[in-house]
């Protein structure tokens, strides 16, 4: 999830924004992604010996998540710090520091390719490196955010695109456009869809300054970091939080990511 761009001369610096705060990241964001983790996974039959590729793979949660399914994993981020984690929680996995749009594997390696919110609109060279690295046969699950009015975190990409510079801004928006261009994307790059739907994920914290830690380790809020400083965001996002607080019951945020499954078409499964 740490490779938000769309093109491959940014993945660097996409690495270093989301790598700023890679534990907190980690242990207090990622997990949220947990149902729609297990969802994809479900809808690419992994299990036993599979052999799949989490692109923008984050701290490696996902990939965890699909080797104790039995899968044999890899895993592709931008960032340093989050590879790390990855490479800590899954120590039998393959996980290199890179660029989605030029994967460092080589043709037809992997059952399955996955990106849990990593491939946006823009990012078509990133599904045509996943359909070169997909052995015959081999199926592609990705993740997005759904619809605006079932996305719980809106008030979270208000503020960030309110304090971001214009360029920015304008990327976070592009990003929340995937969903309606997703399908298009995959037949320009060779890929058929096969299933869509709709999880819900939450993101749940014990308290308001917990929340304010992890939504501050995110890489959209680098840009607003950057042009309002540090304290100043995070006073922004206390006021944006502050009425999502439950005495007694915490902060619990549920959000909408649709996922999508697909495969070459040239592949066998189609022909059967």
């Amino acid at each position: 999830m740490a490779q938000e761009t769309t093109t491959s001369d940014d993945w660097r610096e996409a690495g270093e924004a989301w790598g700023d705060r890679a534990t907190d990241w980690a242990y207090l964001w990622e997990p949220y992604a947990r149902s729609a983790n297990r969802a994809v996974f479900d809808q690419l039959a992994v299990a036993d010996g599979t052999r799949l590729l989490d692109i923008a793979c984050g701290s490696g949660f996902a990939a965890h998540l699909a080797s104790e399914r039995g899968a044999a994993v890899s895993g592709i981020d931008a960032s340093e710090g989050l590879v790390t984690i990855a490479r800590a929680r899954t120590p039998k996995g393959d996980f290199r520091v890179g660029d989605m749009f030029a994967l460092p594997f080589i043709d037809a390696s992997f059952d399955a390719a996955t990106s849990f919110n990593g491939i946006w609109k823009g990012c078509e060279a990133a599904l045509l490196e996943a359909r070169r690295v997909l052995a015959p046969g081999g199926r592609l699950g990705l993740t997005f955010w759904g619809q605006f009015e079932h996305l719980g975190l809106l008030p979270y990409f208000v503020k960030v695109i309110e304090l971001s510079e214009a360029s920015h801004a304008a990327a976070n928006v592009e990003h929340g456009d995937t969903q309606n261009v997703i399908e298009a994307m995959l037949t320009a790059t060779g890929f058929e869809r096969l299933e869509r739907g709709t999880v819900t994920v939450v993101n749940e914290w014990p308290d308001i300054e917990i929340a304010v830690r992890a939504l501050v380790s995110a890489g959209p809020s680098v840009p607003a970091i950057r042009a309002v400083g540090l304290d100043h965001f995070c006073d922004a996002l206390r006021t944006v939080i502050e009425p999502m607080h439950i005495p007694g019951v915490g902060i619990r945020i549920t959000s909408e990511f649709d996922w999508i499954t697909a495969c070459s078409r040239q592949s066998p499964l189609q022909s059967a």
